[in-house]
């Protein structure tokens, strides 16, 4: 069977979850679906989810549909969240966009719409809560053309089928000719638009009564398109996580060619198991092929957005933490070993930044908003038993340049000068820092060059207006 991993985000309470759970009980996972506010939602099995009615941690479950072998990779749809959703969306190669039929577009639908944009994703439209009364079909086809893009087309079954057609040859200026010219278009050539994000299937509903939902299904497993894979190895790993008994999970999709148990990566590490996650339940398998999203144990130096073999690393987040908090830990707090154990924590939600303060000695954070403190302060409480209060926010700010520097440093150790030129020049917005080198390698050699870049990418650089991080 081919690997497709098709991921679902929404705005909170848009019923992302309840589509999930209609979505697996209609492909035979469940005998019948659960629900959120019963506390036996499929994916939302962490205590914390359970306690408050959301996702917090994005978590997968499998199941066939046709030919296909589905990942289903659910997302929190909490803003305080986001990072999570953002790591999911580098292994995904179909998205859902669950839209509120009640409340519409709303400002996060189109923050979210904008960043399947930007990870290239071709998207699936499901508007829920259709069997509410104040939900406007007409009215909300109309938005989601507006605001998200003219392109959504309705391929519910109540549509009209020539109507439909019509606006899919609008989609691009080659099938609409070849429709001119014969009056069809081909299956196939419907699929590439998909997967060219030149065209965006909607649907109507409603989860909870499980209308509309297998149309959905029914227009996934005729829509997409499997991906091709090289046969050299190569991973993306987008998730590190750790199980009920502490075990430390690396999540990652296999890119290409496959990995084995045993297989040594970062050069000393081994491969221990491979866990094949649904749910909170995992299989162990021997080897993992391209496609596939596993977790794996045994690697201690892995982080989330690395690549693997052939494949590249990921891009530089785009959503950021915009607060800083200090933590205000008990009198009888050993703040060193508190400050390793969050670096622990640090490996799961890389957006943390924790950060200690030589001055004053105390520990910050960076968090979205009121709800990630509460589970981070929670979270800190059953992994490490310290109860520990958040003092002020302070605003998060960052420095650039408006024209080139030059810089210049000097080292001396015993009987040795070493000095360092960095040439520093403005970059587009959104590009973050770029390392590079015009040092000729006659002039220094090329591991002397790389040792340079290596620090300078390993420093936090502060600038000089206040002190904030430069970008």
């Amino acid at each position: 069977m081919k690997n497709i991993n098709i991921g679902i985000l929404a705005h909170v309470d848009a019923g992302k979850t309840t589509l999930t759970e209609a979505m697996l009980y209609l492909c035979g996972k469940r005998k019948k679906p659960g629900r959120v506010d019963h506390g036996d939602a499929f994916l939302d099995t962490d205590a914390m989810e359970k306690k408050r009615g959301i996702t917090i941690f994005s978590k997968m479950a499998r199941f066939e549909m046709g030919e296909l072998s589905v990942t289903l990779i659910d997302t929190p749809g909490h803003v305080d969240f986001s990072a999570e959703m953002e790591r999911s969306l580098s292994v995904m190669d179909y998205a859902i966009l669950v839209i509120n039929g009640t409340d519409g577009v709303q400002s996060h639908t189109e923050t979210l719409w904008r960043l399947l944009k930007m990870y290239r994703i071709p998207v699936f439209i499901f508007v829920n809560k259709m069997d509410q009364i104040t939900a406007d079909k007409p009215r909300l086809i109309r938005e989601i053309k507006k605001r998200l893009h003219e392109n959504c087309v309705d391929f519910g079954q109540a549509s009209d089928a020539e109507d439909r057609m019509e606006e899919i040859a609008l989609c691009d200026e080659k099938i609409l000719d070849a429709y001119m010219a014969s009056g069809e278009i081909p299956d196939s050539r419907i699929k590439d638009l998909v997967r060219e994000r030149k065209l965006f299937p909607c649907y109507f509903g409603s989860a909870l009564k499980i209308t509309g939902v297998e149309e959905l299904l029914e227009g996934l497993g005729s829509l997409i398109r499997t991906p091709d894979y090289p046969e050299e190895f190569g991973a993306r790993i987008y998730k590190i996580a750790r199980d009920d008994k502490g075990e430390r999970l690396t999540f990652m999709k296999i890119t290409g060619g496959s990995l084995a148990v045993k297989t040594t990566l970062f050069d000393k590490e081994k491969v221990n198991q491979i866990r094949i996650y649904s749910g909170d339940k995992y299989t162990m398998t021997g080897q993992a092929d391209a496609g596939m999203i596993c977790a794996v144990t045994g690697l201690k130096e892995s982080m989330a957005g690395q690549g693997l073999g052939c494949e590249e690393g990921g891009p530089a987040p785009i959503l950021l933490p915009v607060l800083s908090y200090e933590l205000i830990l008990p009198e009888d707090c050993d703040k060193g070993r508190f400050y390793d154990q969050l670096l622990t924590l640090e490996e799961e939600e890389p957006l943390l930044k924790v950060s200690w303060n030589s001055d004053s000695e105390g520990i910050s954070l960076q968090l979205m908003g009121q709800v990630q403190i509460e589970i981070i302060r929670e979270m800190i409480k059953d992994r490490f038993g310290i109860d520990v209060e958040f003092g002020q926010s302070s605003i998060l700010y960052k420095e650039t340049i408006a024209g080139p520097v030059v810089g210049i440093g000097h080292y001396e150790p015993l009987r040795h000068y070493a000095e360092v030129h960095l040439l520093l020049e403005p970059a587009e917005r959104g590009q973050g820092l770029i390392f590079s080198t015009r040092c000729k390698e006659d002039k220094l050699d090329r591991n002397w060059q790389r040792l340079i870049l290596t620090h300078l990418m390993e420093k936090a650089h502060a600038g000089v207006l206040l002190g904030a991080p430069i970008t």
